[in-house]
């Protein structure tokens, strides 16, 4: 695996009429250049992962992901990035355009498949518009069959770009301008119509999300000398969840609400009290293949509601640790969760203290 992904963070979106760059706003529930990265990360096409940003990035966990300051303009950018790998000994380098968070896995491979027996390959559209080009005060007809609009990934023999841009210092729209410039060939590939670039606020809104709600709940008997874990995190109390696993009820019943959302059953099915291979598993652990199909199959979380059904402990105490936790174990922003206290007004078990109960609603989003 010698490739590397150069993701272009640095601009200034000037045209997206916002204070937080367009790169860095919250799209599909995550920052928008973090879709770029994932989709690379999960192609496993790429030994290193380079994001060039004026804007620090943090909790940037993964060690193959590096992040250097940009340059002024776009190709000033490409060059600091392209000159950060040159000893690193990568034979191909992608670069993408941090604006465009909607391209495929599949254009991925079909740029390194053509990047066999080609130094540059380059995704394209064609147009059905008629098309004009105006020149002072003339306007001409232009024939929309000569004409290519390239979009990003684009990939490159390393050596070669990196040759072609250390020699450029005229101002550049993409990376392939600098192989037409110099009279070099070039492989195009059909490219994808999702793969649009967002530049202003209204651009947010083309892609199609279809949304996804489900329904979880969990009720455990409280015992004496046992751990309580809530949300995955273990909280000071007299007593501890009875159960099959650790009792985690609010992590029980986010569960049972993904899989609701997901249509996949319910956690008794994957996780039966009767299979001894269970026997006090914690509920992270029942939680991370969840989380890993439902990357897999396209979805993303949205909002999560939760209420904590007990007289104690108290909800107010522990809720914004409860919320840290959950986050970390989701991998989605605090604000995305809510959490509630709700007691039952000393009726019943709950009432009593001798049991606990939680319900959540999740909301997921897919591409449609």
């Amino acid at each position: 695996m010698t490739n590397c992904f150069i993701l272009l963070a640095a601009g200034k979106g000037k045209r997206f009429k916002s204070n937080n760059p367009k790169q860095f706003t919250n799209y599909i529930n995550k920052p928008l250049f973090m879709h770029s990265v994932n989709k690379a990360l999960k192609s496993k096409l790429f030994k290193s992962i380079i994001i060039v940003s004026n804007k620090p990035i943090k909790n940037i966990r993964n060690k193959s992901i590096k992040v250097i300051t940009g340059g002024n303009e776009r190709y000033q950018s490409s060059h600091k990035a392209l000159d950060f790998i040159k000893n690193k000994k990568f034979k191909n380098v992608f670069i993408h355009d941090a604006a465009r968070p909607n391209f495929s896995l599949k254009l991925l491979k079909k740029l390194n498949f053509n990047l066999k027996k080609n130094k540059a390959v380059v995704p394209y559209l064609t147009t059905d518009n008629s098309t004009k080009y105006r020149i002072k005060n003339k306007i001409q007809n232009l024939n929309r069959e000569y004409l290519l609009f390239t979009q990003t990934p684009q990939c490159f023999d390393f050596k070669t770009l990196y040759n072609l841009s250390k020699s450029n210092n005229i101002k550049i729209t993409d990376d392939v301008s600098l192989f037409l410039n110099n009279n070099k060939k070039v492989k195009f590939v059909k490219g994808e119509q999702e793969n649009f670039k967002i530049t202003t606020k209204d651009d947010l809104k083309k892609i199609n999300i279809k949304n996804f709600y489900g329904i979880g709940f969990d009720i455990h008997k409280l015992t004496k000398n046992k751990k309580l874990y809530l949300g995955g995190l273990k909280i000071p109390f007299h007593s501890g969840l009875q159960g099959h696993s650790d009792g985690d009820v609010i992590l029980h019943a986010i569960i049972d609400g993904l899989l609701g959302a997901m249509r996949k059953k319910d956690i008794g099915s994957l996780y039966p009290s009767n299979k001894m291979k269970f026997k006090n598993i914690r509920s992270p652990n029942m939680l991370s293949p969840i989380l890993k199909n439902l990357d897999k199959e396209g979805y993303f979380i949205n909002n999560i509601d939760v209420n904590l059904i007990c007289e104690r402990p108290k909800v107010s105490k522990f809720r914004e640790k409860i919320i840290t936790s959950l986050s970390n174990l989701l991998n989605i922003n605090k604000d995305q969760i809510n959490l509630k206290g709700k007691t039952v007004e000393k009726l019943g078990l709950i009432g009593k203290e001798q049991a606990i109960a939680c319900e959540a609603i999740v909301s997921l989003n897919r591409y449609a």
